[in-house]
């Protein structure tokens, strides 16, 4: 009769079950106003995979052209007051960066881990790519946060323009 110990037979059940992986996230997405969260623009759908996470798009009422696309720190997408001015989406915080890093660089670079590929939008208006952060490997820690498009493309730099030059926010959508 053969004996299993602990590590041995998790290592069994591992080999056995496979890996297992988070359930995915669903995020609506709403156009930012000045009052709020505006009409529907669609759905991103994010899931763990063994490259990191990935976003799958189906956005539509969106403008043409790239926009940049991170992960801000807080699950609210209202607007704020800055200096007497409103700022739609503000109630999302800043890029997500648990490392502190205060550093605009890009998916693949040492910055912030909010950073994720710019989304690229069709004449129509439409957005159904896939996109990867192949530095986010936990689901679990995006929970609570906010995906949030940009108006304009991302440089993934703080230079010349602080955050990549996205300019306001255009949509937003709470991570549940």
């Amino acid at each position: 009769m053969t004996v299993f110990r602990g590590a041995t037979l998790a290592a069994m059940f591992w080999v056995v079950s496979g890996p297992v992986w988070a359930e995915d996230l669903t995020i609506p997405m709403t156009l930012l106003t000045r009052a709020g969260t505006g009409v529907s623009v669609g759905q991103i759908v994010v899931r763990q995979t063994p490259d990191g996470a990935t976003f799958q798009l189906d956005l539509r009422k969106l403008p043409p052209g790239l926009h940049g696309f991170h992960i801000h720190e807080n699950g609210e997408c209202g607007p704020t007051m800055m200096n007497g001015v409103v700022i739609p989406g503000g109630a999302s915080g800043r890029h997500w960066d648990p490392g502190d890093t205060f550093k605009h660089a890009g998916p693949t670079g040492d910055g912030h881990l909010g950073d994720l590929p710019a989304i690229d939008v069709a004449d129509d208006g439409t957005a159904s790519q896939t996109l990867t952060a192949p530095r986010i490997k936990e689901l679990d820690k995006i929970r609570g946060r906010a995906l949030v498009i940009a108006l304009g493309g991302d440089s993934y730099s703080d230079k010349p323009e602080i955050g990549g030059g996205g300019g306001g926010r255009l949509a937003c959508g709470a991570i549940p």
